[in-house]
């Protein structure tokens, strides 16, 4: 079994998590005045840390899962584990960007 499959519950939690997050932040902005407050900015800075955050987490999960699924495979060839390791770390340079 697939490490998405076994924690596809898990990770579509995540995922409503983030775009319930995203929602918010969407109603916060419409709902602020032309001249957002201290406490306004505030409220948003903390929402969108918490969507980065949650993001995070979501990555942070799937790649331990392919690290230990994929890269930990004892049937790898030198080869496939080196295509294996481009890939991660062109998807790694992509996110930290």
């Amino acid at each position: 079994m697939s490490h998405i499959a076994r924690d596809k519950k898990q990770l579509l939690t995540r995922v409503r998590r983030i775009k319930g997050q995203a929602e918010a932040l969407e109603r916060k902005l419409e709902q602020t005045q032309e001249q957002p407050s201290e406490s306004d900015c505030t409220a948003l800075l903390q929402q969108i840390a918490a969507i980065r955050g949650a993001t995070n987490g979501l990555m942070t999960q799937v790649l331990e899962g392919h690290l230990r699924a994929h890269l930990g495979a004892h049937d790898l060839t030198p080869d496939q584990r080196d295509i294996e390791v481009d890939e991660v770390i062109g998807i790694l340079k992509s996110y930290l960007k």
